[in-house]
Order: structure tokens, then C-alpha cells, then sequence
């Protein structure tokens, strides 16, 4: 199979340009579709939890910031919690199985989605050059994933509760997006005849 000349191909600023807006459209939608679902039994849960806060005079934890924790669990990063006597210790919901084993589709299906759009742009044929393109979604997603480790943080005390910070940058921000987009692009490739 030979490639067709992609758009832009002696631009590759352009190309890594399409690939960061993918990037962040694709964590955009990944936390908004987990948000919908989620925030109801989220919101349940953390009633009881934020009444003792509320007592004893601390902030409420928002629905929108434990939601980002699931989002995070969804990509295999755990979420650091105060423990007594211990510190901080860390939790995955999803992993647990208090949450949906569903929602580590979310981000893997956003990202398959845009690194097929993205190799479908560039009308890449072959294979690799597929999955190359449709690895460019780690230019922007990353940098979203990254500001989500401090978006999502919840201070209280002295302590906080925040995606794993080294996880959340590797899986979250490299790994996630290099694999699934790249399995994309690749989709959008042998696919487009």
C-alpha cells in the first residue's frame, strides 16, 4: 500500500498542532462523558462527607474535583488520600470496584477516536504513519493531564487529596495517549481506501 501525500506533510509543526487540539479535545471529552455519568453517584457520595466537613468547618470536597478523580482512575492513576497515622495513602475507585469497571473505556475510546480522526486528516494509508499521527495526541493531552493533577486537588488540613502526581503525568499524560491514539491512527489508516 503506498501513502498518500498527507495534508501539511512538510509541516510538521502543523501537524503536532492538530495533533495537541486533538489532544485536548479528546481529555475534554473523556472528563465531560465521565462527568454526566458519574456526578449524580458521586454527588451521593460525598453528602454525608462533606456534612462532617461542613461541621467542623471545612470546605466541601465539589463533585467536579472527585469526578476528575475517577477520570484519573479510569487511566489507572490512583488518588491520594490522608490517612491516620499513616499519611497518605492511595485509592482507585475503579480498581476497588466502587465505581464502574466501564469507565476505563472512556478515555481509551476518546483517544482511539481522535487518533483516527487525526490519521484520517492527514490521509495517512499506512500503518505506521497512522499510528504516528494518531500518537500526536500526547502534544496536547498531556498538558491537560498535567494541570488536572492540580485542578482536581482538594486541600484540607495540611493534606490533600490529588491524582498520584507521577502516575498521572506518565499514564495519564503519555502512556494513554501514545498507545490509544497511536491504535487509533493506525484504525484510521488501513481503514481509509
Amino acid at each position: 500500500m503506498s501513502e498518500r501525500t498527507p495534508r501539511n506533510s512538510n509541516d510538521a509543526g502543523l501537524g503536532l498542532g492538530a495533533g495537541a487540539v486533538a489532544g485536548v479535545v479528546a481529555y475534554a471529552v473523556g472528563y465531560v462523558v465521565t462527568y454526566l455519568w458519574q456526578s449524580s453517584g458521586v454527588r451521593d457520595q460525598l453528602e454525608t462527607f462533606n456534612a462532617v466537613l461542613d461541621l467542623f468547618g471545612g470546605d466541601p470536597i465539589p463533585t467536579w474535583k472527585a469526578v476528575g478523580w475517577l477520570f484519573y482512575n479510569a487511566h489507572g492513576v490512583p488518588f491520594t488520600v490522608p490517612s491516620l497515622g499513616e499519611g497518605q495513602t492511595t485509592r482507585s475507585l475503579v480498581a476497588d470496584g466502587e465505581a464502574s469497571m466501564l469507565l476505563y473505556l472512556v478515555p481509551v475510546v476518546a483517544l482511539v477516536l481522535a487518533g483516527f480522526v487525526l490519521a484520517r486528516y492527514a490521509n495517512a494509508t499506512d500503518l505506521a504513519a497512522g499510528a504516528q499521527r494518531g500518537a500526536m495526541v500526547v502534544a496536547g493531552y498531556v498538558v491537560l493531564a498535567v494541570a488536572g493533577l492540580f485542578v482536581f486537588e482538594y486541600a484540607a488540613g495540611g493534606s490533600a487529596i490529588h491524582p498520584t502526581y507521577a502516575l498521572g503525568v506518565l499514564l495519564a499524560g503519555v502512556v494513554f495517549p501514545a498507545v490509544f491514539g497511536a491504535l487509533g491512527g493506525a484504525l484510521g489508516a488501513v481503514t481509509s481506501t
